[in-house]
């Protein structure tokens, strides 16, 4: 039996290895408790004072990813990193790197309340820099930062909640497939997609989404003192901003790359010298502030933000969403 195991693995590897191919396989540790690495630091000798630069990447939900995905749970993930820097005493100043188009409402929101207690109980600066898109939802945590830069290339805004509402009925109907759905209340399947969408459900939907869009608006309307509740929903109609037009419109505070954010960060921390430090997985290697924020899925990438479709895909319910769709799955 063992032999033949042993037989098993010679063919698999043999079958990987070919011309500048080959299998690398390496020790890992068994406890995958955040790391800490540092990725550049001031010269000089016993520079201890740090800046964590912690990452948002991708959409946000509430959940691990697939079956065959490495991908964290983005809330989880998101407070174990600040909890670690609020851990430590030697954490002067955090820059929150956004890449991301947004999420689900509850995740969102989580992240940012989260982000605002972080602020409050460890008394620091936390610097937010949009790179490819910060928008909608990764726009909203962004808000809970005491200043947010965007590069110049970025996209960001999208500042609105979206449902998305299907319906089967149809096509089911000429397929001659009769679904019926045994309720307790004429509501509990509510925007159900095997039936006729029903104006009454419709109205309950809008209802709710119009209170998550209060909620968003009133976000932004606390993080940027610049802007009246009447100038952001002017701004809040859902669509999406270069960095300059963000800077115009006062949704940011400044243009900047990951660099300036923590050129800023130190700056407000006061420190003379820091060292900049990323948390991550044993099995993720990091070399500095630009290298990806997760281990790579295989799954196709677009402007170097990590796609994960069967995370809105995998519940025929309607889902609210604080999320740009164009950038998405298109719509």
């Amino acid at each position: 039996m063992k032999s033949r195991l042993l037989c098993v693995l010679a063919l698999l590897l043999s079958a990987g290895c070919g011309q500048n191919v080959g299998w690398v396989i390496k020790p890992a540790p068994t406890d995958e408790s955040l790391r800490e690495t540092i990725i550049s630091t001031d010269p000089g000798l016993f520079v201890n004072d740090k800046i964590a630069l912690i990452d948002i990447d991708g959409i946000l939900v509430n959940q691990r990813g697939g079956m065959f995905s490495f991908r964290d749970n983005q809330v989880s993930l998101f407070v174990e990193k600040l909890d670690k820097a609020q851990a430590d005493p030697n954490v002067k100043a955090v820059v929150v790197r956004i890449n991301s188009p947004g999420g689900a409402v509850a995740a969102s929101d989580t992240m940012y309340e989260k982000l605002i207690r972080f602020r409050s109980q460890k008394a620091c600066p936390v610097i937010a820099v949009i790179e490819d898109v910060g928008a909608s939802g990764g726009y909203y945590v962004a808000c809970g930062a005491d200043e947010i830069l965007a590069h110049p290339a970025s996209v960001t805004g999208s500042i609105g909640t979206i449902v998305q509402t299907v319906s089967l009925a149809g096509t089911m109907k000429m397929l001659r497939i009769d679904a019926r759905a045994v309720t307790s209340g004429p509501r509990k399947d509510m925007a159900s997609p095997f039936k006729p969408l029903d104006a009454k459900d419709l109205a309950i939907l809008q209802e709710m989404v119009n209170e998550y869009y209060a909620r968003f608006c009133d976000v932004v309307d606390k993080a940027r003192p610049s802007l009246n509740a009447e100038q952001v929903k002017t701004l809040a109609d859902g669509r999406v901003y270069t960095g300059q037009q963000a800077l115009a419109n006062g949704l940011v505070d400044r243009l900047g790359y990951v660099d300036d954010a923590v050129l800023l960060a130190k700056e407000k921390s006061r420190c003379a010298r820091v060292k900049v430090v990323i948390y991550h997985r044993p099995l993720g290697y990091r070399a500095n502030v630009y290298s990806s924020a997760q281990v790579a899925t295989g799954r196709p990438q677009i402007n170097l933000l990590n796609i994960s479709a069967d995370e809105f895909l995998s519940s025929a319910a309607p889902q609210f969403l604080y999320l740009w769709t164009g950038h998405t799955y298109g719509r």
